[in-house]
């Protein structure tokens, strides 16, 4: 399936989308946890645990009230920030997809509910910072923290034109904000969202690898320039043995 707009803003999650941030993520948590005497060793449970918002996952997973909740995630980061955040890989293909779609002439940015100040350091971590014209996260303190408020402030602050943006992400939370925003989107496969979570959240297209992301970003340019040329061709045609477009159309 071919998208179907030639878009020039790529925003990309980061967490199951660009990286595997099981081990880092699963370990800060189990940290914050057993802070409060919790012992998870439920590795579904805590692959939940990735993607939503902190907060999100510590009151709602896990029913801590607001105030617990706000401390844990201090907990959670003083582990993230010195181990954590480096306990992290980034998917095979990733850096070749961003590569191929700035050679293209897209804009890429980072649209995650990730601290900024922590998205940046992984990005700088795994090479991949030169890739991105902007970086837009969550603030230390939880503010702009939900996706849609991310996307909305990334394509706010960078200029960047809605309808010709797309979102590439993992989990509901990714699409789910991008609809809200107006911004189409890909889902992908490989991360940690299902099939079913992203179809119920509304998603249009799907990729199994990062090739795939690029391959559907880069084909309606790819069809344009031949329908381009089938039209330029047949211009010349036409007017080679006599025949004015304009009658041309109207047989």
């Amino acid at each position: 399936m071919k998208l179907t707009k030639p878009y020039t803003t790529i925003l990309f999650d980061l967490d199951g989308t660009l990286t595997d941030p099981e081990e880092g993520i699963t370990r800060s948590f189990q940290y914050a946890l057993h802070h409060f005497g919790i012992e998870e060793k439920d590795p579904a449970r805590l692959r939940e645990i990735i993607g939503p918002p902190l907060l999100e996952s510590f009151t709602r997973q896990y029913g801590f009230s607001q105030i617990d909740a706000l401390l844990a995630v201090d907990v959670y980061r003083e582990y993230f920030s010195q181990t954590g955040i480096y306990e992290n890989r980034l998917y095979p293909g990733v850096e070749e997809m961003l590569k191929t779609l700035q050679q293209a002439g897209k804009k890429l940015m980072l649209a995650t509910s990730k601290p900024t100040v922590f998205a940046n350091r992984i990005l700088e971590h795994f090479n991949i910072s030169q890739y991105f014209t902007f970086v837009a996260g969550s603030e230390l303190n939880g503010n702009r923290s939900a996706k849609a408020e991310v996307i909305q402030w990334a394509l706010a602050t960078s200029g960047a034109n809605p309808r010709k943006a797309v979102m590439v992400g993992d989990r509901k939370h990714d699409i789910i904000g991008a609809i809200e925003t107006n911004v189409d989107t890909i889902a992908v496969l490989y991360g940690y969202g299902s099939r079913e979570e992203l179809e119920e959240a509304g998603a249009s297209f799907f990729a199994e690898t990062p090739q795939q992301v690029a391959e559907y970003i880069l084909s309606f340019g790819k069809e344009e320039e031949r329908l381009s040329w089938r039209r330029k061709q047949k211009y010349f045609q036409h007017s080679s043995a006599g025949i004015s477009p304009t009658s041309a159309r109207g047989k």
